[in-house]
């Protein structure tokens, strides 16, 4: 594939695609890498995910974020998952995320790739992590209910962040995770954000840089 057909695949069917997994934020001829941001959603429901949910516009600002610090040859894309919700041993969402790894791949090659997720998706992405070309997850306010596996993990780069005033997940269930995550072989670390809700609202700000930094910062390691 050339590069001109790259970047019209990007532009005009990847992102345009209404049964795709994958939607391109900032697509680049020749990308070297990738990130994938993945949002929110509820632990049971068959209804389907739509881009003016909350949950997926709440993604927006570290999206925009993310682009102003990482340079111009990384792609930067989103999974639209089929439905809001988990779904139990269905895992959904984890299904999308899949998909969206695989049509990344016929997109833009064998790139490494940096999870971003939110809640839900920030399960996922811990997950997702299995893949080989996913080189590091960064979780937000994650939802890692017990027994989550993690030898998956072994030479991953983890961050999780978690505010201290989240009502919805549990910061203590990800610091736990990310302990059992390090011991498994991950190179996994936890920010505890003060004053941090779940919506990630109170000092969004902070959020918004911490996460860039974060994705920067896995990019450029080997």
């Amino acid at each position: 594939m050339t590069e001109h057909e790259q970047t019209r695949q990007a532009k005009e069917g990847t992102a345009q695609d209404p049964a795709s997994a994958l939607v391109t934020r900032r697509a680049t001829p020749a990308a070297r890498a990738a990130v994938l941001f993945l949002h929110g959603g509820r632990a049971d429901s068959r209804a389907r995910s739509r881009p003016w949910q909350l949950a997926a516009v709440r993604m927006r600002p570290f999206v925009r974020a993310v682009a102003r610090e990482v340079p111009d040859d990384i792609l930067l894309g989103e999974v639209r998952y089929r439905l809001r919700g988990w779904n139990g041993s269905a895992a959904d969402t984890l299904k999308d995320v899949h998909r969206a790894l695989s049509e990344l791949t016929r997109l833009a090659g064998d790139v490494p790739v940096v999870l971003v997720g939110h809640s839900m998706g920030g399960r996922a992405a811990l997950r997702a992590a299995e893949a080989a070309q996913v080189r590091g997850v960064l979780a937000l306010a994650p939802w890692c209910p017990p027994g989550e596996p993690v030898e998956h993990l072994r030479g991953k780069l983890i961050v999780v962040l978690h505010g201290d005033r989240d009502r919805v997940t549990d910061p203590g269930a990800s610091l736990a995770f990310v302990e059992r995550a390090r011991a498994a072989g991950a190179r996994a670390d936890a920010v505890v954000m003060p004053e941090g809700d779940h919506a990630m609202l109170r000092r969004s700000g902070t959020w918004h840089r911490t996460t860039a930094s974060a994705v920067a910062d896995m990019l450029s390691t080997g």
